[in-house]
């Protein structure tokens, strides 16, 4: 969770889903974020961007908008030091390996609370499941480096590496 640039502890709202940072940004730029809501980019983690791409540039579109102070965003991207806003990232897993936030759907709401280290989709467990069950994320790259890289890395909760579970080599 980055907390900066405001106060807020705690946000409850309407899920706004995007299927990746330009679907996102395009909403925020067109006058498509209300205040209130909490915007959600998926597929953009380590195996679904692949490779993380940060999500400064829709955390920057949503302050210049005028909303830094009423948006929420959750991705399973990541953001750089850059970033301000009510933001959480890093979400594993991710979506593309059904990941809790492939269950959000339009309208959900959602809450955040910081204080109590939580991250809250008001839906039934057993719906939760049976969407999980029913996603169908995009296709992982599969080509070159990039392919070899979304087939092989660990989620971002382990670092986000391609070699999970091994002992890291560092040069001597």
């Amino acid at each position: 969770m980055k907390l900066s640039g405001h106060e807020r502890r705690h946000h409850r709202g309407p899920a706004r889903v995007f299927e990746g940072e330009e679907q996102a940004m395009a909403a925020v730029t067109s006058g498509g974020i209300n205040p209130g809501d909490v915007v959600v980019i998926r597929n953009e983690g380590p195996a679904g961007g692949p490779g993380m791409r940060e999500m400064l540039a829709v955390t920057a579109a949503i302050v210049g908008e005028g909303l830094g102070d009423s948006v929420a965003l959750l991705t399973d991207g990541r953001f750089s030091g850059a970033t301000r806003g009510f933001m959480a990232g890093h979400i594993a897993p991710e979506a593309v390996h059904k990941g809790p936030i492939a269950a959000v759907r339009e309208g959900d709401t959602i809450t955040i609370d910081v204080d109590n280290r939580r991250i809250d989709l008001d839906v039934p467990d057993t719906e939760i499941e049976q969407r999980l069950a029913d996603y169908e994320p995009p296709e992982l790259e599969t080509r070159g480096v990039l392919g070899k890289y979304a087939k092989l890395v660990s989620s971002a909760s382990e670092g986000a590496i391609t070699h999970p579970g091994q002992p890291v080599r560092v040069p001597q």
